[in-house]
């Protein structure tokens, strides 16, 4: 019997605890070892669950049980959840997390800390939900160099965005609907202005080279400024329009961003709706491969967290399994935004004279389009087109950079 405590006992927690009890004979069956729970560590009570009598309100009755080997960190947030992982790790017992904050601030210092100490640290669920994205950059991808990845990495945004583009809402309107649905938090900042995403965006650059950005340094923009007149130019423009996690090397040096694209409809990432995730990984040998499917959700979620525990399991007792290895990134480390170049949508008020002056500094044709001024430059880096907007003295009512 392999014993397993969680960390955490919400909407994640309690899923996989579920998972593990529902599904405990086929995991057996697939493993050759029984798997249960045998603590759970929550503030709370839950009389009515049937996992009531496991619940802990002191964190050593898990740490000093040497018949827990697995511990599933489930808290979310920085602290105690770090500092409970650590000292798990120390113990010598293995951690697997949902926990993207935890991971993006602390992933490196933690994986060195399971290996020093001969257990394991793992993450699946904490980028894409229920979606195998993790494990498959680990290992199945071993082989290939990873040149760029493009991901819709929140599903409160897609939703939100999905309903603005096909139903021409405001965003205060969708937001609301999300929220009245469950989809969004009353709270939804981390969400709308792409915290959330840019966490999960630098764990997929820490995989795809190496580096552990801060997700405090990268660019993020979110989508609160996106407006039913913006979608509706995406669409005139034959794009729709995703918040998008980016990664790619840029002179050796790494480049993280968050920020709403327009993705032309040729590309998979733009049939991407609702409160579903994609993620498009671009590698030398293999070509582009999409991840797709859902990216939250308590079930889904618990799925990509038993997996991992069914991970240690099947590995146990074996010196050499691969893991994830990364280090914290240094200064140089970081590549230079300004430097970044795409193409980019940019309106203005539509006032005639505004037109001559656009088209002469920035070489394209101006267009009208619902109530706006509409060009789209060349392939510039964002130091040229902030400089060329500074040039023209006029207002940017939007900005979105195609993809």
């Amino acid at each position: 019997m392999i014993n397993v405590a969680i960390l955490g006992f919400g909407v994640v927690g309690s899923g996989a605890a579920e998972v593990l009890a529902d599904n405990r004979h086929v995991i057996e069956k697939n493993l050759g070892k029984a798997v249960a729970v045998k603590r759970i560590l929550d503030l709370r009570d839950f009389p009515n669950s049937p996992f009531g009598s496991l619940v802990t309100h002191d964190f050593n009755d898990i740490l000093n049980d040497p018949e827990i080997s697995i511990v599933a960190e489930m808290m979310g947030g920085s602290h105690p959840a770090y500092d409970f992982t650590k000292a798990c790790l120390q113990a010598g017992k293995s951690v697997v997390t949902s926990n993207k904050e935890v991971v993006a601030n602390f992933g490196a210092e933690l994986l060195e800390l399971a290996a020093k100490n001969g257990v394991r640290y793992l993450f699946e669920a904490s980028v894409g939900g229920g979606i195998p994205i993790i494990r498959p950059m680990v290992n199945d991808l071993a082989s290939n160099e990873i040149i760029s990845v493009n991901g819709i990495l929140n599903g409160t945004t897609n939703y939100i965005l999905t309903k603005m583009l096909d139903e021409g809402a405001s965003y205060a309107d969708v937001l609301k609907d999300a929220q009245d649905k469950g989809y969004a938090e009353r709270n939804p900042a981390a969400d709308v202005e792409g915290l959330d995403a840019a966490r999960k965006i630098v764990i997929l650059a820490a995989l795809s080279f190496g580096k552990l950005l801060d997700p405090g340094k990268i660019h993020c923009e979110g989508i609160t400024k996106i407006t039913a007149e913006d979608a509706s130019v995406a669409k005139a423009l034959g794009c729709s329009v995703k918040l998008i996690g980016h990664t790619e090397l840029v002179d050796g040096r790494v480049l993280a961003m968050v920020s709403p694209r327009l993705i032309p409809c040729s590309n998979p990432l733009a049939g991407v709706s609702d409160v579903f995730n994609g993620i498009l990984v671009d590698a030398n040998m293999l070509g582009e491969c999409m991840f797709y499917g859902k990216g939250a959700g308590k079930l889904p979620t618990a799925s990509a967290v038993v997996a991992d525990i069914i991970d240690i399991v099947a590995h146990m007792g074996q010196d050499r399994v691969r893991a994830p290895k990364f280090e914290v990134a240094g200064d140089a480390d970081y590549a230079d935004f300004s430097a970044y170049k795409c193409r980019t949508m940019l309106a203005f008020e539509d006032v005639a004279e505004n037109y001559d002056k656009l088209e002469k500094l920035f070489g394209v044709t101006a267009k009208f389009s619902h109530g706006r001024l509409v060009i789209v430059t060349d392939e510039m880096t964002e130091a040229e087109v902030d400089q060329k907007i500074a040039e023209s003295g006029l207002a940017v009512l939007s900005r979105i950079r195609f993809l």
